[in-house]
């Protein structure tokens, strides 16, 4: 991984019931971290020195965390990763994660194992900018994750999905903003990507129809609608189909640069109701947001200490 790169696995699942969700991202030079940023300004910083594991519940039991640490707290291989107390397992048939994280900013333990059952591995790889810096691959578009949890005790199962990205650069470099989803369907998954770049020329919007048997298909990038701004201002937009007008069912999580919501949209199918976030690169880079990051992104001090 080259200096000032990263490297992230994401997954998110909701519940059957539609009661719980989650997401999960493990970070490899945390694209997000103020500490990162400020050691980018100093010259090429390394990325392993900036590590975390983002976990957020969604639900009656919310709680949210992510904690930075060194590179004394990494540790991998090809089917291993570990980020201080927390680890992810690929066993060859699926995800296994084992969760020890504490909340924040109000510290209370987020512990337990998720599991992620791919019904198909994807391992088509796709460019998110001209230059080839910025690449995506949606690992399990459709899959079966069961939660797990002894703090806060909670157990669930429903559908969920598993992606990574990584990067040479950081992503308010080349980017200003993304818009990302993805929805259920019948037969399999629709994903969106919808990225704007520092140089309008080179936006991209993506759109793939995942089999949940395996095979992906490009389709058409659907009409993009604006959907109302969250708390923070910040801009939604989604694909669809024209004279279905799409609504938010609920957000997740609001914050100055960053939104998560459940959105209901339409496809050629009929309606589905899709995972979706909202990425704003510009307001990120802001000096009062990168002001504010500390306290929702604390670093372990034995880290600092180790790594620096």
């Amino acid at each position: 991984m080259p200096s000032d790169g990263y490297a992230w696995w994401y997954l998110d699942a909701l519940s059957d019931d539609g009661q719980h969700g989650i997401t999960l991202i493990a970070f490899i030079g945390s694209v997000f971290s103020p500490y990162y940023a400020w050691a980018r300004r100093r010259g090429a910083a390394d990325p392993t020195r900036h590590c975390a594991v983002n976990v957020a519940l969604y639900g009656p039991s919310a709680l949210w965390a992510m904690t930075e640490r060194g590179a004394a707290a990494l540790r991998r291989d090809r089917d291993h990763l570990t980020i201080g107390p927390s680890e992810l397992r690929w066993d060859g048939d699926g995800l296994t994660v084992h969760i020890n994280e504490y909340g924040s900013p109000i510290p209370r333990p987020i512990r337990g194992t998720i599991r992620l059952m791919p019904s198909a591995v994807e391992s088509r790889t796709m460019a998110l900018d001209p230059a080839g810096r910025h690449v995506w691959r949606p690992i399990a578009p459709c899959a079966r994750v069961e939660v797990a949890l002894t703090a806060p005790a909670l157990y669930w199962a429903g559908p969920g999905y598993l992606d990574t990205n990584r990067g040479a650069r950081p992503l308010e470099a080349d980017f200003r903003r993304w818009d990302w989803s993805r929805a259920r369907t019948a037969d399999g998954a629709l994903v969106q990507y919808d990225v704007e770049s520092c140089v309008p020329s080179s936006d991209r919007r993506l759109a793939m129809r995942y089999r949940r048997t395996g095979g992906v298909e490009d389709i058409a990038p659907l009409p993009s609608r604006d959907l109302p701004l969250t708390g923070w201002r910040v801009r939604r937009r989604i694909g669809g189909v024209p004279g279905f007008e799409p609504k938010v069912i609920e957000t997740l999580e609001d914050t100055p640069f960053y939104a998560r919501s459940i959105i209901q949209t339409g496809f050629p199918d009929g309606p589905v109701t899709a995972m979706h976030e909202s990425l704003s690169l510009d307001r990120f880079a802001a000096p009062w947001v990168q002001a504010m990051l500390p306290f929702r992104m604390p670093r372990a001090f034995w880290s600092m200490a180790k790594t620096g």
